[in-house]
């Protein structure tokens, strides 16, 4: 079968979608995250993304059989730094996941385009002092949330996608055009 053919059982792409979706929530009921829907994937975990304020790009595997590979990870926490004051701080791999997760049901190969990834507290006062979507507490001061975009997706499918993870918060900010999504805890709404 080639990745243009339909599924030989006749069940619609989503429908693959959802039966994997319940099979992977199933499999992993102490962990219902990100983490289950990577094991289709086989061995190996891959973020891509770009960052239009910094014009790098990153495409790296962060996990192979079972482990975190560190250098991969050293990679992820200084490209998705708070580039306004380049500061670095470890991204929890949750979050990681979750970004990976749902891109892999988007099935696109499009990078993710990083809006903000890990905030100092200077810069997450200063974002708060200019908008009021700017949670005080934000998750991203800890390293534990991103703000997306893909060109070929809406935020809705994008929203969709890390919803059905069931791992953490996933935020549509349609005025902006971009997702956010964290690794606390399983709560969605619109900014």
């Amino acid at each position: 079968m080639t990745e243009h053919e339909p599924a030989p059982t006749g069940l619609s792409r989503r429908g693959i979608l959802r039966a994997f979706a319940a099979t992977a929530v199933t499999a992993a009921p102490t962990f219902a995250s990100a983490a289950g829907f990577l094991r289709g994937a086989g061995d190996v975990r891959r973020v891509k993304m770009y960052n239009g304020r910094t014009g790098e790009s990153m495409d790296t595997i962060y996990w192979i059989e079972g482990d975190y590979i560190k250098d991969a990870l050293k990679e992820i926490n200084a490209f998705m730094r708070d580039w306004r004051r380049n500061e670095v701080k470890t991204i929890d791999t949750r979050t990681i996941d979750i970004l990976a997760a749902s891109h892999n049901l988007l099935d696109t190969s499009e990078p993710y385009m990083l809006l903000s990834g890990y905030r100092s507290p200077a810069t997450n006062a200063m974002l708060r002092s200019r908008s009021g979507g700017v949670a005080k507490n934000s998750l991203h001061m800890k390293g534990q949330a991103a703000d997306l975009r893909l060109g070929n997706r809406s935020i809705y499918q994008m929203a969709k996608a890390a919803q059905s993870c069931q791992a953490g918060g996933v935020g549509i900010y349609r005025g902006s055009n971009f997702v956010h999504m964290d690794c606390g805890a399983v709560r969605s709404w619109k900014g």
